[in-house]
């Protein structure tokens, strides 16, 4: 299956940038944005097509960055349920909570990690590193580890020890 990634753009200048390079900030020292051919992907894939593939992050291949599937670093992404809590209420709209616990790190984090290391991964990278106070750091530990990437984690002193103690047990020097 495709991806229909065209190219990376500063958030800001809206220069171009190479997708299947590795970049750090633009020159405008801003996130580069990932764009893709949208009237591309509309014609190559159905809602019922998705609907029939496993319900996971990898459902929605096409829409992701990582061109060749043996970089994908998975420890198990599902999707995550929509909880309705008819008793709260914000406003006047009902409070609808997303479970992201029965994620594989039981963080969100764990979504954007999946596809950073899987993109590292991708364009070779052997060593990476981060700094957090928590859930990301863990969830970087355990995708990088998955993928055999050497993994740093800086953490501020105030850090639960907690956090801590997981971040090295997922692989990470901390």
């Amino acid at each position: 299956r495709p991806t229909f990634v065209t190219h990376l753009e500063c958030g800001l200048k809206g220069d171009r940038y190479e997708a299947d390079a590795l970049h750090g900030l633009s020159k405008a020292g801003r996130p580069l944005l990932v764009r893709y051919d949208l009237r591309a992907l509309a014609g190559a894939i159905s809602k019922e097509e998705l609907r029939q593939r496993p319900a996971d992050i990898w459902r929605y291949r096409e829409f992701l960055p990582v061109r060749k599937t043996e970089n994908i670093v998975s420890l198990g992404e599902v999707l995550t349920p929509l909880i309705p809590c008819p008793t709260l209420r914000a406003g006047a709209g009902e409070v609808i909570i997303k479970d992201e616990g029965r994620l594989p790190t039981s963080s969100f984090k764990a979504r954007g990690l999946c596809l950073a290391v899987s993109m590292a991964k991708e364009l070779g990278v052997q060593r990476i590193a981060m700094p957090t106070n928590g859930n990301a750091g863990a969830a970087l530990a355990a995708y990088a580890t998955r993928a055999g990437i050497e993994t740093y984690v800086f953490c501020p002193a105030d850090t639960p020890e907690v956090n801590v103690r997981e971040i090295g047990a997922q692989g990470a020097k901390v």
